[in-house]
């Protein structure tokens, strides 16, 4: 990737919004691994959409990035010569990456219809100059309104001579190309590879999972093989890879480091929106299968970025661990509720292709782990949220048919046939139903336990396997660590959800579960109420 990763890489951001939470976290992780390669502009107007920037801040924006280790350029950003200059300085800059601050005039030149300036106006930020502003304004910057858009001889002509260069350009860097792959051919068939957007071949089958184990863990058995069989493929983990377990994928390589790139972990940090933009920008350049870990209730911070990586249709692989109220002892700050029930409203929202803008997987045990991560990297058209456990979950029942987890949702192993009442849930609760169901079994139920891992798939399924699986007209009693609404779609109208509807609590995760009634005894006495 040396090439690839050779080229210069622009950015741009200006004065007031989102911008600046982005450029906090990526310009300390540009600086502290020295991409030399990375120039950022910054167009600094002093203008917002409401008020002046100094009403906001007084920051030195300039000190800022120096102190993250950043080569720093002031010019007069209405200055093409400035412009020109400080583009080439930053391009000869080796050990940096290069913020050029430009201190610009927004709305320069542009004149009202009476005569008087727009310029520095917060007004004219979000607005159109409107009327007839625009005669006055191309008059003003030496235009003709008559004829605004004309072409002028000598830009023509610069135009036209930098078309022949790039012509000659494009054909050396193709025939250079093509003389490496001539001389190279196994590596110029694993760059086309990278590039084509199909997934990975991955040895499923020879993954070993260790029964009973939380699920974070089995993540962390999945990605150590995939750090040895999918060689174009970069984890990152937001100062979390021990304790989300992505140090499984680490343990099998290592970390970025200023000035060593060939590694494929890196560490982002305190900077969960950053760290998911950043792979978004991996994913949007090619060749690359990004994938970023952290904290369930840590996606809060990430949702702009999962958004857009679901708008852009783009396969980068979100790892959410610590899925539940569970989390006990970290307290009701880190136990998320509500998470599920959002995240899972983006398999909802359908992208421009028509199709379910995001895939999301929580899966019920070790093995439906695997299937999980299966589904995630054979999916290359849009992002999936993958949700796992901290504390260890029992396996489902042998015999349990873990590849139709693909459906969204299936029958689990032992299930009764012509059952009394359906038990459905996703994630570490599938467990507790089966627990529940030995209890209501010994009064005579009839019991089917259905796994469901991800709605979105399900409700893609053909309308015959929805009603065989979960039938409109059955009792259903859905169990979810969540808010109930994350189950109110597949419990339906004769069905009941048991879940959480408040903020956690601190606590061992035990003895949460037994205040909260996550038991067998609690669902074998809610469904018995039903019933």
């Amino acid at each position: 990737f040396d090439e690839v990763m050779n080229q210069t890489i622009y950015a741009y951001i200006s004065d007031g919004g989102i911008q600046e939470e982005i450029s906090q976290g990526s310009g300390r992780i540009a600086g502290a691994l020295g991409l030399d390669n990375l120039i950022m502009f910054y167009d600094s107007n002093d203008i917002q959409l409401s008020t002046e920037t100094k009403d906001v801040t007084v920051e030195d924006t300039a000190m800022k990035y120096e102190a993250w280790g950043w080569n720093v350029l002031n010019i007069n950003g209405n200055d093409p010569d400035e412009i020109r200059a400080a583009i080439k300085e930053a391009q000869a800059e080796k050990e940096r990456p290069t913020l050029i601050i430009g201190k610009t005039v927004m709305g320069k030149g542009a004149r009202k219809a009476d005569g008087s300036s727009y310029e520095a106006n917060c007004a004219t930020h979000g607005a159109p100059l409107g009327g007839d502003a625009y005669v006055n304004t191309i008059k003003n910057l030496g235009g003709d309104p008559t004829n605004p858009f004309v072409i002028f001889p000598e830009v023509a002509e610069l135009y036209a001579k930098r078309t022949e260069e790039l012509k000659k350009i494009v054909a050396e860097k193709y025939a250079k190309k093509a003389a490496w792959a001539k001389a190279n051919p196994e590596l110029a068939a694993k760059l086309e590879l990278f590039f084509s957007g199909k997934a990975p071949k991955v040895d499923w089958a020879a993954i070993e999972q260790k029964a009973g184990s939380a699920t974070r863990a089995a993540s962390a058995t999945v990605l150590s093989a995939l750090a040895t069989q999918v060689e174009n493929m970069i984890v990152a983990s937001a100062d979390l890879s021990n304790s989300d377990k992505t140090d499984g994928f680490l343990k099998k390589t290592h970390s970025f480091k200023k000035g060593d790139f060939s590694g494929a972990f890196f560490q982002a940090g305190v900077s969960e929106l950053s760290m998911a933009c950043i792979c978004i920008g991996m994913s949007l350049h090619g060749g690359v299968i990004a994938a970023c870990g952290t904290f369930f209730v840590f996606s809060d911070y990430m949702k702009p970025a999962v958004r857009m990586a679901a708008l852009m249709e783009l396969p980068v692989k979100f790892i959410w661990t610590h899925d539940a109220f569970r989390v006990g002892e970290d307290g009701p700050t880190h136990e998320p509720v509500e998470q599920e029930v959002q995240i899972r409203l983006m398999e909802k929202l359908k992208n421009h292709k028509g199709h379910n803008s995001m895939l999301v997987l929580r899966p019920a045990d070790a093995e439906e782990t695997t299937i999980a991560w299966k589904l995630a990297m054979e999916n290359m058209s849009t992002p999936t949220g993958l949700i796992f456990s901290r504390q260890n979950i029992a396996n489902l029942p042998a015999g349990t048919d873990y590849e139709q987890a693909a459906k969204g949702a299936y029958i689990v192993a032992g299930s009764d046939e012509n059952p009394d009442v359906i038990l459905v849930a996703s994630g570490s609760e599938v467990s507790t139903l089966v627990a529940g169901t030995e209890l209501l079994r010994k009064d005579g139920v009839k019991v089917r336990i259905v796994s469901a891992p991800s709605e979105g798939l399900f409700r893609n399924q053909p309308k015959e396997y929805q009603e065989a699986i979960l039938p409109a007209d059955a009792k259903i009693f859905g169990m979810t660590a969540g808010l109930p609404v994350t189950l109110q779609g597949l419990v339906g109208c004769h069905g009941k959800v048991w879940g959480l509807e408040s903020f956690g609590f601190s606590a061992p995760y035990k003895v949460l579960d037994e205040k909260l009634g996550f038991t067998a005894e609690n669902v074998y006495n809610q469904v018995k109420a039903m019933l």
